[in-house]
């Protein structure tokens, strides 16, 4: 018999020398993506490394949060307050600041499959030990790689009078890693399962809840409740806004919804709203846009444009704060059950989700072969989980007791039936999810709503596995095929990329020079999963352009070196400038689409190129209606709609102050503008060394400290955000 699970710390080094003691000096630490890192152990380890050149530790993961930092100091002025406002009592990650430093001593090693976007692009030792894996095989690809120690933030409290963990944030790959760790445990091999509580940490149900001794040690304690990382909210532009307003239209009532984090995600989000609240506004939106006019055939075949009567239920890796969102909105309301006949019943319409229980519930299931005519133990505990039965009710030598009667519940006996109708049953289905999810991640705001949620609330998330959310094939301890099958009717898989080729491949997580801008992630399990569904699409988003100071790129391209989703795979891309449907259509179709879609200032260009190879034929010239594809045409679309008070900067609040918005914006258009000609903002800040400073951006200096300048240094920069504000039109 071995010792009782698990062993509770309050000291973190003495954790470490624990884990040193049962795995020895060559430590492969695996921990999730994102938020659920246990930052004070992670910290503890990674020390006891740095002064121990005996220990040999490599850290396996993926997208180590980290506050933002400054290189200058007019950087600092801007971002001080808000990292303080935002990231105050948050741990940071001290390997990955001395990643950021260049300073990893040579013992330590840190590989990741998964990175912020753009975060380590000109990172040797990021880009040098990137693991390229999917999602679903990123527990897998840590097990080969070895990982003798797991660590995990979590969740805890008392169900049932006993004391439980939740994977919380992250059920994603910490369920099936920690399984594999109490595999080999169980084995004799050298394994340490860690955890630490926090407290701010929302207790999240569904496959999430797990037993302690699935740990063999726990850091606990007041000192190790840290702040959540908050990831702000991006600001939606009219590009982001319009290609969210084209997904949106692909989203069928009554089906399933995955979507990603980031603008593009709140803009599909925004978007459905409009259409569920405020539908005529949103039909007019869409018509003046062109979008009925253009992909009508698209929109009908494939979604809608109505309310969402039915609503939505969400299958997808990432909890994103938009579903919270959608929820609230009365869109996020489609209950699936984690049971194939009852879902199969959903699904036929012959129960309804919100109906009362109703005798005619019991005979239906009855029906299906999912409980015996006369019901068992464990007929009577599945019609009780569900709600059918009333909970008070107990199974006793094959009877139910209500209260001080009981009778043998035999659905062939009349008496019998009649008993168990008029005073056994409960009132409506329980239960039922209107999300599976693996991971979460969000602004402060977004943690404080899950941990208000009521705990039958948040009973209605199920968090669990990527290898249940992200396939479909395969039966796992979550969730069989059918059962995936039956869930996840008239699906839509919704994620963004970077370029799309004419072939129709997608560039989403990469460069042709090899380097890594984020990871594959789970966008091509997504993709594969669209096409094995019989009902189900993928879209993927693609911004038609990309600017570097004046110079403006297209997304659509020929051609390029690197892939992510393959051509076969292709489906549906969106773009500001329209829907292009690729499933199933020969070349020379998709190449039309996609310059359908595209800028019109690459169109002709792109269009020669593909006559050259001669994928498309000689005379073919694109439609008229397509060629007016220009940003200038959705802006004055989107500009009146402004006025009326859509389509805000921050669709769904910010961390941001008004102050902040706007001075964020100008110095990031006045650094693109210094990239491409320093001569000319040298002239302009020369102009304002001798101009006085208007009373409106006095705010604006205030918010700086840069209103009251204390020497030169500190009045060049005051002229510099007062020039960048002008050139943004702010003052």
């Amino acid at each position: 018999m071995g010792k009782e699970r698990p062993v509770y710390f309050s000291d973190p080094d003495a954790l470490v020398d624990f884990v040193i003691d049962r795995v020895g000096k060559n430590i492969i630490l695996g921990m999730c993506l994102g938020l659920g890192k246990p930052n004070h152990f992670a910290n503890a380890i990674f020390k006891k490394a740095k002064e121990d050149p005996g220990i040999k530790l490599k850290i396996l993961t993926a997208l180590s949060l980290e506050p933002p930092s400054w290189s200058s100091d007019l950087e600092r002025r801007f971002l001080e307050p808000l990292v303080k406002r935002v990231w105050e009592g948050y741990v940071n990650l001290d390997y990955i600041t001395a990643v950021r430093k260049n300073d990893l001593p040579p013992n330590v090693e840190v590989s990741e499959f998964f990175y912020k976007a753009g975060g380590f692009l000109n990172n040797e030792h990021m880009q040098q030990n990137y693991t390229s894996t999917n999602y679903t095989h990123a527990s897998r690809d840590v097990r080969d790689n070895g990982m003798n120690v797991g660590g995990q933030l979590v969740a805890k409290k008392e169900i049932n009078g006993r004391p439980m963990f939740s994977m919380s944030s992250n059920s994603d790959t910490a369920l099936d890693a920690f399984g594999e760790l109490r595999k080999q445990r169980e084995e004799g091999r050298k394994v340490a399962a860690i955890g630490q509580i926090n407290n701010n940490l929302p207790f999240m149900y569904g496959d999430a809840v797990v037993d302690p001794d699935l740990f063999d040690a726990v850091l606990e304690g007041p000192d190790f409740h840290f702040t959540l990382f908050g990831a702000p909210r991006e600001s939606v532009n009219t590009t982001d806004y319009v290609i969210g307003l084209h997904a949106s239209t692909l989203i069928k009532d009554g089906g399933t919804l995955q979507i990603g984090i980031g603008s593009l995600g709140d803009a599909i989000a925004y978007g459905l709203q409009v259409r569920h609240q405020q539908n005529e506004v949103y039909s007019n939106i869409i018509q003046d846009i062109g979008i009925i006019e253009k992909y009508g055939d698209v929109v009908y075949g494939v979604g809608g444009t109505t309310v969402f009567e039915k609503g939505l239920y969400g299958s997808t890796e990432m909890l994103v704060d938009a579903f919270l969102h959608l929820y609230k909105a009365g869109i996020m309301k489609r209950k699936v059950y984690d049971n194939i006949p009852l879902q199969r019943l959903v699904n036929e319409g012959r129960i309804k989700v919100r109906q009362k229980v109703t005798p005619e519930v019991v005979e239906l299931l009855a029906g299906q072969s999912a409980i015996h005519a006369k019901l068992t133990r464990k007929d009577f505990h599945f019609l009780q989980e569900y709600g059918i039965l009333k909970q008070e009710l107990t199974y006793e030598n094959g009877m139910i007791v209500n209260g001080k009667e009981s009778f043998v519940p035999d659905l062939r006996d009349d008496n019998s039936k009649d008993r168990l109708f008029e005073s056994c049953l409960g009132t409506e289905l329980k239960e039922g999810f209107w999300m599976h999810a693996g991971f979460f991640l969000g602004p402060p705001d977004f943690y404080d709503v899950l941990n208000n949620m009521s705990e039958e609330e948040r009973m209605q998330i199920n968090m669990t596995s990527v290898l249940n959310t992200n396939q479909l094939y395969g039966n796992n301890p979550y969730s069989s095929e059918e059962l995936k099958v039956l869930q996840r009717k008239d699906a839509r898989f919704i994620n963004a990329g970077l370029m799309v080729m004419l072939s129709g491949a997608v560039v989403s997580d990469g460069l042709e020079d090899l380097r890594v801008v984020s990871g594959v992630g789970g966008q091509y399990n997504f993709v594969a999963q669209a096409h094995a569904l019989e009902d189900a699409r993928g879209a993927l988003m693609i911004r038609s352009t990309r600017a570097k100071g004046k110079d403006v790129s297209s997304n659509v391209v020929f051609n390029y070196g690197h892939t992510t989703v393959p051509r076969h795979l292709r489906d549906i891309i969106v773009t500001e400038y329209g829907i292009a449907d690729l499933r199933g259509k020969n070349d020379k179709t998709v190449i039309a689409n996609l310059l359908n879609v595209a800028d019109s200032r690459f169109q002709e260009e792109l269009l020669q190129r593909a006559k050259q190879s001669k994928k498309i034929p000689e005379n073919y010239r694109i439609p008229d209606q397509f060629r007016n594809n220009y940003p200038e045409r959705l802006e004055s679309v989107i500009e009146g709609y402004k006025e009326k008070g859509f389509f805000p900067v921050f669709p769904f609040g910010t961390a941001f102050t008004d102050e902040e918005i706007v001075i964020g914006k100008s110095l990031r258009e006045f650094k693109e503008k210094a990239a491409d000609s320093k001569m000319a903002l040298l002239s302009g800040i020369m102009t304002q060394m001798v101009s006085s400073i208007p009373e409106s951006a006095k705010p604006y200096l205030e918010r700086m400290q840069l209103e009251k300048p204390a020497n030169n240094q500190e009045r060049l920069m005051q002229k510099i955000v007062v020039l960048a504000l002008k050139q943004a039109g702010q003052l």
